[in-house]
């Protein structure tokens, strides 16, 4: 007998099996969402880019001049600008350097110029590429231009185009922009520290106390999510500004500037760090504690070798997060940074008070450099992330200590007061007739088409851009999730797709906004346009929170066994079949939180779409700021209190209809 034990096979071709229908489908639907972020993410960040990069410079020499004797004889040499230049020394070389849209005039070269002088000139370009402006008339090629003295003084020069770094060089060399790089550093650190250990203990204490109204101070915990980031600051204003209720408090010092900042950050971002935080801290073993107690550890070794660890993750997480809307935040340093520039607010002057569209770009991309560091590392730290919880695991539950639970009541109460203290100042200032000599309540500051900013119409724009937000995102959003979770193969163009679904998560909303200029403003574009409509607002909110929503989706998506997806083909049933049938059932929580979280950062956000509105688009969000620059202040926190309303009510909504629905359709879950 021969032993074939050892005889290998030669090995034929790697046969790929066929694609089905819904696998082309499938695969088809995520192409198509991923050239949705292509086009309205990745295009317009390379417009931006390529913006911040783009110099405009006056080229003397190319332009040549000769001038006629008085008779209208053209018998001298020709000259041109930069020679005239060189001869008087009327421009320096920084001088030459403009934006895209500049000008320059050329009788500043002829300090005996006069527009009734009967002398001629001619100028022409001197190559094909060359170009000046005669009134609004555009001339180019290298014909001469003959014009007399009243029409030679509206000759203007256009600057040449070119690439390269001299724009950053600018922004480096201006210590009052540099300077705007340590103060959006320096104000992110503190109040990052500050916002995480303030929410650290309140959701501890939710957690690991036994004290009272837990439900509560969740509640009220969650309040600053539903007011734009505005209003703490038109808070901070009625109670520490010159007229303020309070502001001896302060000792002398002024709430226009870093301390301001901080305050309101720590009130906006606090939700945020607390949702986080006590997610972390929910999930932990009773064991740890058990065998804590049983090797007679202090209280305080407990917490520092089991509860830190245990947390370690959502800790670094919330830092990076809270760092993140923090330094890109535009819309509080914008009302109470007085003086105190920052670069979300750099931004803004740059675009709207300079029209300096180019070192608006060149901000945008040193804006997005730290957050794009805080997002990356806060992304490696959760890839490290190990499983706390195993099927052996006891939850904890904590016991009631008199002592303990008294002081984080006491703690809770007043982090809940400080939350509730400065949204009743708003609704107070909302109602005051005029502050602070007319102290009687008043419905004046409600009638908005006094006011700057859009009236009630930008009240009922901002409803309308949320609805569709929440309607149009969600199912973009987990439609493409389910696509890229459930698919079989295309493993590139999955881990593509997810690439692009956690960029959003690292642009600052200003960044995009003006992102979204330098891309749909653009006359050859031919999406140009959805510029100025209600669809561009919709299209970067969406954009804006993205990856929120994706993730959520995601984590939905990964509860549900692929053995679904199995007896689904095994049945021959078509995949958009079983997605509407089972996989939309299922995941309907994830779907409302989803929409909900849409609509409410929708109705609230302010520096994603300040640069995109319209007269006619005009948003209640953008109205708040509007009304505050115009002075303004009580309507203003008027219009943010409606925000909050109407989010609050959106919310409740939400919760009334989640429970008639997921009574209907989570049924399963309670068999």
């Amino acid at each position: 007998m021969t032993d074939t034990t050892n005889i290998s096979l030669p090995e034929g071709p790697v046969i790929k099996g066929k694609l089905s229908r819904d696998d082309l489908i499938m695969r088809g639907g995520m192409i198509v969402i991923a050239l949705y972020l292509i086009v309205t993410m990745v295009m317009p960040l390379y417009a931006m880019l390529s913006k911040s990069f783009s110099t405009y410079k006056f080229e003397l020499s190319q332009y040549e001049l000769q001038i006629s004797d008085e008779e209208g004889v053209f018998s001298g040499d020709v000259t041109t600008p930069a020679k005239l230049n060189a001869a008087l020394n009327v421009l320096s070389d920084s001088d030459l350097s403009t934006g895209s849209d500049g000008r320059m005039g050329l009788t500043q070269f002829f300090p005996d110029f006069s527009f009734r002088s009967p002398v001629m000139y001619r100028i022409r370009n001197v190559s094909d590429t060359g170009r000046f402006l005669v009134g609004s008339n555009l001339h180019t090629g290298t014909e001469w231009t003959e014009l007399d003295s009243n029409t030679f003084r509206r000759v203007q020069m256009r600057p040449e185009k070119s690439r390269g770094i001299s724009n950053f060089v600018n922004y480096f060399s201006t210590p009052a922009l540099f300077n705007s790089i340590k103060n959006s550093l320096w104000i992110a650190v503190v109040s990052t520290i500050v916002t995480v250990s303030l929410a650290f203990w309140f959701a501890y204490a939710l957690n690991r106390s036994c004290m009272r109204f837990k439900g509560v101070f969740r509640l009220v915990a969650m309040a600053p999510i539903l007011v734009p980031s505005l209003l703490p600051g038109i808070a901070l204003v009625y109670l520490f500004g010159n007229q303020g209720m309070i502001n001896g408090l302060l000792f002398g010092a002024s709430i226009y500037g870093p301390i301001g900042i901080v305050i309101g950050s720590v009130f906006f971002t606090f939700p945020h760090a607390f949702i986080i935080i006590s997610t972390a801290l929910a999930i932990s073993d009773a064991r740890l504690y058990e065998a804590a107690v049983s090797l007679r550890a202090s209280p305080w070794r407990t917490f520092w070798t089991v509860t830190i660890p245990g947390a370690r993750y959502g800790l670094i997480s919330a830092a990076f997060v809270v760092f993140n809307l923090v330094i890109t935040d535009f819309g509080l340093p914008k009302v109470i940074g007085g003086q105190f520039n920052v670069l979300a607010v750099d931004i803004y002057k740059q675009v709207i008070g300079q029209q300096n569209f180019e070192m608006g770009a060149v901000v945008s991309v040193v804006l997005v450099i730290p957050a794009i560091l805080a997002f990356a590392i806060d992304r490696l730290v959760q890839s490290k992330q190990v499983a706390l919880l195993s099927a052996r695991s006891v939850p904890f539950h904590p016991t009631p200590n008199p002592k303990t639970d008294r002081i984080f009541l006491i703690y809770c109460t007043l982090v809940a007061f400080f939350i509730v203290g400065m949204l009743a100042v708003c609704q107070f200032a909302a109602l005051i007739k005029f502050w602070p000599y007319d102290l009687s309540f008043s419905l004046n500051n409600y009638d908005f088409s006094r006011m700057d900013g859009g009236g009630w119409t930008a009240y009922f724009n901002s409803i309308r851009l949320a609805l569709f937000t929440a309607v149009i995102g969600t199912c973009v959003i987990f439609f493409g999730a389910y696509l890229v979770e459930k698919s079989n193969g295309f493993t590139t163009g999955r881990t593509l797709f997810q690439m692009f679904a956690m960029l959003p998560m690292a642009i600052p909303g200003m960044v995009l906004g003006l992102a979204y200029i330098f891309f749909f403003n653009n006359p050859s574009n031919p999406l140009n346009p959805l510029y100025g409509t209600m669809a561009i607002l919709v299209i970067c909110t969406v954009t804006h929170f993205y990856t929120v929503s994706h993730l959520t989706a995601v984590t939905a998506l990964k509860q549900m066994d692929r053995e679904f997806e199995s007896v689904s083909a095994s049945l021959k049933q078509p995949t958009l079949k079983l997605f509407s049938r089972v996989t939309v059932p299922v995941c309907l929580p994830a779907v409302l939180d989803i929409s909900i979280y849409l609509f409410v950062n929708a109705m609230t956000t302010v520096s994603a779409v300040v640069f995109l509105y319209s007269p006619k688009t005009a948003l209640a969000s953008v109205a708040v700021l509007n009304m505050d620059d115009a002075g303004d202040i009580a309507p203003a926190a008027a219009m943010g209190m409606m925000i909050f309303y109407t989010n609050a009510g959106a919310r409740i909504i939400h919760l009334i209809i989640s429970r008639g629905i997921l009574r209907r359709t989570q049924a399963w879950r309670s068999r």
